[in-house]
């Protein structure tokens, strides 16, 4: 079986059913499920997401900001401790090493922008080895997970014209 070709489809559509997936790799159903339960076993299928519009739902219930963390490695464990204190909070949703600028990138979610500054001075500032913060509100998204989430016709139509 293809697994690069099996974990492409559901990245796409994680929503595709076993046989649907059998019937695209032209594979047995039950193999395709055995190989999907051995990929999430060893980890490398890791949950299954929704990507929702915030734009549209829950608009005023959600706030996302990206904060860029700054820190010293520690010997003989390197970046691994600090990220596993911040990674562990349930505030952050997401987080990566980064080369450049900052260590660490972290997506951070919470109620309103005064939670997510609370949340970083109170916790992320305070976890040893860190050295700065910088907290990047999003105030619009427009694609997620390769998708477009921002209706192209609807926002030319609010347009204003501008004319000299």
């Amino acid at each position: 079986m293809n697994q690069s070709k099996l974990l492409d489809l559901l990245e796409s559509d994680a929503r595709l059913s076993s046989q649907d997936l059998a019937d695209i790799l032209n594979e047995d159903k039950d193999e395709v499920a055995k190989e999907i339960k051995k990929l999430e076993d060893e980890k490398i299928i890791c949950g299954y997401h929704t990507v929702i519009n915030y734009n549209k739902a829950l608009r005023d219930e959600k706030v996302l900001a990206y904060i860029e963390v700054d820190c010293i490695p520690q010997r003989n464990k390197g970046y691994d401790k600090t990220a596993s204190l911040i990674a562990n909070y349930p505030e952050v949703d997401t987080m990566y090493l980064l080369s450049g600028d900052c260590d660490f990138l972290c997506l951070v979610q919470g109620k309103t922008m005064f939670e997510v500054a609370r949340f970083v001075s109170d916790k992320i500032a305070c976890v040893e080895d860190v050295r700065s913060t910088k907290t990047l509100f999003v105030l619009k998204q427009y694609k997620q997970s390769g998708i477009v989430i921002v209706d192209q016709e609807k926002e030319e139509q609010h347009r204003l014209v501008v004319t000299p």
